[in-house]
């Protein structure tokens, strides 16, 4: 308290720590400037990805721990009491360091999660859930080091949240089954990101994101379904994407019972091959196949063309290309399109 008195009289105490804090801050300032500046040169110049998201996390911290060791200087040089200069102070300041280095963890830990996720063989996909289970270990990293760091026991901490565990397990049942869940989808890989998937009750589309409580699926017209993590686990689910990505389809034609069958396969056969050279999605091999099915029809023969397209949602715009080529060469080959006809026989001999 006498110290903090005489500051308030002489405030010529304060200069030389206020020389100290503007000095230091200044030159930790300009070598933070000159690591960055070189940081972003090499990242430039190799284009190395973990470079440029080291970079970007650095840039706000390192501008605090500049201020944080400015602070700390100034302290010492100050006449302050040993119990601020060597005790609360530092502290303190650790605390602050800590907390600030655990922020930027958090956000390089998310970034490289999203950058390399895929790329790492056996590692789960990149999702939201993925993301956040990596900022979480490195927010509990963070955690555990400030508690080290201000002495205080984990032990006894951990035993009152395992006691606590089951009540907030209780009244969180749902959340944690939504979580568990989706840990579950991600882990399963029978359901990835980019997947088109057609649930049981009808609802279908690319699975856009894995979070901690749902799965958002977005549709062919583009609108986002929202389906809980633990009603997704329990569904019935077909993935048109596995286990290989191209996937079969059929085209059916029908055609007048006068119609050669031999001749209708082989224009049929003529007009997806050609089709597969320049017809989005449609693929050459397997080779296209044409069956006389579903055959003989009330009037007419039914054929039907079987193909390989590239991805589930291609099939309609290669259905569309198909139908207008195969109308367009019968209409040249002189076969009509069938139409549906009855005939009706009157009898005028009995009577009325």
């Amino acid at each position: 308290m006498d110290t903090f008195r005489a500051l308030a009289h002489e405030p010529r105490l304060l200069i030389e720590p206020g020389v100290v804090l503007v000095v230091t801050f200044a030159l930790a300032y300009l070598v933070r400037s000159v690591i960055l500046r070189g940081l972003r040169a090499w990242v430039t110049r190799t284009g190395s990805r973990p470079g440029h998201i080291l970079g970007a996390a650095l840039s706000g911290p390192t501008t605090i721990w500049a201020l944080i060791l400015a602070v700390h200087l100034a302290i010492q040089s100050s006449p302050l009491p040993p119990v601020v200069t060597g005790k609360y102070a530092p502290r303190t300041l650790v605390a602050l360091w800590i907390a600030s280095f655990t922020l930027m963890a958090m956000r390089v830990a998310g970034d490289l999660v999203r950058a390399y996720g895929s790329q790492v063989p056996g590692a789960l996909p990149v999702t939201t859930l993925t993301t956040t289970l990596a900022q979480l270990t490195a927010l509990v990293i963070g955690l555990l080091l400030l508690l080290s760091a201000e002495d205080v026991q984990v032990t006894p901490i951990l035993t009152a949240l395992g006691v606590g565990g089951l009540a907030v397990a209780l009244a969180l049942q749902d959340t944690l089954a939504n979580l568990f869940a989706g840990f579950y989808i991600a882990v399963a890989g029978q359901m990835r990101l980019n997947d088109y998937i057609k649930l049981a009750s009808g609802e279908e589309g690319y699975v856009s994101d894995i979070g901690w409580r749902s799965t958002a699926i977005l549709s062919l017209g583009g609108n986002l379904i929202v389906v809980p993590n633990s009603k997704l686990s329990q569904a019935i689910v077909t993935n048109y994407h596995l286990p290989q990505l191209r996937m079969s389809s059929s085209l059916q034609v029908n055609v007048p019972y006068d119609a050669d069958p031999d001749l209708v396969e082989r224009l049929l056969l003529e007009i997806a091959s050609a089709g597969a050279k320049d017809i989005p999605g449609l693929l050459g091999e397997p080779a296209p196949s044409v069956s006389l099915d579903p055959g003989f029809g009330e009037s007419s023969l039914g054929f039907t063309l079987n193909y390989q397209i590239a991805e589930f949602s291609q099939q309609y715009g290669v259905r569309h290309q198909l139908r207008k080529r195969v109308l367009r060469r019968l209409r040249e080959e002189g076969i009509a399109v069938p139409y549906p006809t009855r005939e009706i026989h009157l009898d005028r001999n009995r009577p009325a």
